[in-house]
């Protein structure tokens, strides 16, 4: 559900004012404000959004506008998905990916003319 027209866009107000204090090459600003909306003030300018943990870097571009800083930082970390049975299934992928690599080696050296000849 979108915002209000009447209200307006929220963009965090203590962000708003550390981004009208610094220059973009002053280094990353540190904010907890994931569901700030990114306003064309912020193009060029790196921030550091709060994760639940640690703080990951964004750097805003044109594209970014009107999206919200939390978009860019993601809480959580994929794994990959599958337990047991996919495991097996990545390990008897690999073992023919290694037999057939194996297979066409020995099929080039076969192929080579006087390979076993020298002396």
């Amino acid at each position: 559900m979108t915002r209000s027209l009447k209200k307006g866009p929220y963009v965090d107000a203590k962000l708003l004012k550390k981004v009208g204090a610094r220059s973009p090459s002053a280094g990353g600003i540190k904010t907890w404000a994931r569901a700030s909306q990114i306003s064309p003030e912020f193009v060029g300018y790196t921030f550091l959004v709060h994760t639940g943990k640690n703080f990951d870097e964004v750097f805003v571009t044109e594209d970014m506008v009107g999206h919200r800083l939390g978009e860019f930082a993601p809480t959580t970390k994929f794994i990959k998905h599958g337990g047991r049975m996919q495991k097996e299934a990545e390990m008897a992928a690999k073992a023919a990916e290694i037999a057939s690599a194996q297979a066409a080696k020995g099929a080039a050296e076969a192929a080579k003319p006087g390979a076993g000849a020298q002396k």
